[in-house]
């Protein structure tokens, strides 16, 4: 791949230039922009994918800060989305970064297109959205990797990755699996990224608090509130890294790349 700026030749050396061409043609659609999309986004981005999605309803809030890449004192407010996307053109200007502040739903599902898209990547944070996704997904052309639950957890040699099916010891998968062995189930399978280490909160709870991926997961009950969750930086940024590396591995390893 030509690139004068020169912002990939150290991923070109190890790479080559074709799977750097396949790399940069992929579509990627993101759902999810919080402490754990947001660094998919960034690796992604940086390793030369240019044509990616980000979606994401949330704005930016001071408790975002301990560990969003785009949160920071002086983006408070924004929409997470275009202050992540300012980022990403900040590292290449030529990616092309498409934004959408809506809720993933079963009622705006058919909006996004999903067989468009090469690759999809679920960092939501609703169970009953994300059921709906994952279903949605696996009956595309695409490839989809998700991510389980990042919050109470501390040790990153934890971290690990599975099929959904033989994710263990996480709370988020294991109720994942209890709804869809209610109805319907994924049409093919995927790759997760997990810890099955499950800590306790020891600090204050705060009522009133935009946390995202921090957030025990909303039942289909809207009533029921979401309980706020302990989460660190260094734990969603390797869930974060995990997924797009899982992503570019599958790049270069398709055979038809070889």
């Amino acid at each position: 791949m030509q690139d004068e700026k020169g912002i990939f030749k150290r991923a070109e050396l190890l790479l080559g230039d074709t799977l750097m061409n396949r790399i940069a043609d992929m579509r990627i659609i993101l759902f999810g922009v919080g402490g754990v999309g947001g660094w998919c986004a960034e690796s992604l981005v940086r390793t030369g994918v240019r044509r990616l999605t980000i979606v994401d309803s949330d704005f930016v809030c001071e408790t975002n800060i301990n560990r969003q890449l785009m949160a920071t004192t002086k983006t408070i407010g924004q929409r997470k989305v275009e202050a992540l996307k300012a980022r990403l053109l900040d590292i290449n200007p030529d990616a092309e970064i498409i934004t959408s502040a809506d809720v993933y739903s079963e009622e705006t599902s058919a909006s996004f297109n999903l067989d468009d898209y090469d690759y999809i990547i679920d960092a939501i944070d609703s169970l009953k959205h994300k059921v709906h996704l994952i279903l949605a997904a696996t009956r595309t052309r695409a490839k989809l990797f998700s991510s389980m639950g990042a919050a109470l957890k501390m040790n990153p040699a934890r971290i690990k990755t599975a099929e959904f099916w033989k994710v263990k010891g996480c709370p988020l998968g294991a109720a994942l699996r209890r709804k869809m062995k209610q109805g319907e189930k994924p049409a093919k399978k995927f790759i997760c990224v997990y810890s099955d280490e499950v800590l306790e909160n020891k600090g204050l709870k705060y009522e009133n608090d935009e946390s995202g991926s921090s957030r025990l997961l909303k039942q289909d009950n809207p009533s029921v509130k979401a309980q706020i969750n302990g989460t660190l930086v260094h734990v969603t940024a390797i869930f974060g890294f995990t997924l797009a590396g899982l992503i570019i591995q599958d790049i270069c390893t398709d055979r038809k790349t070889v």
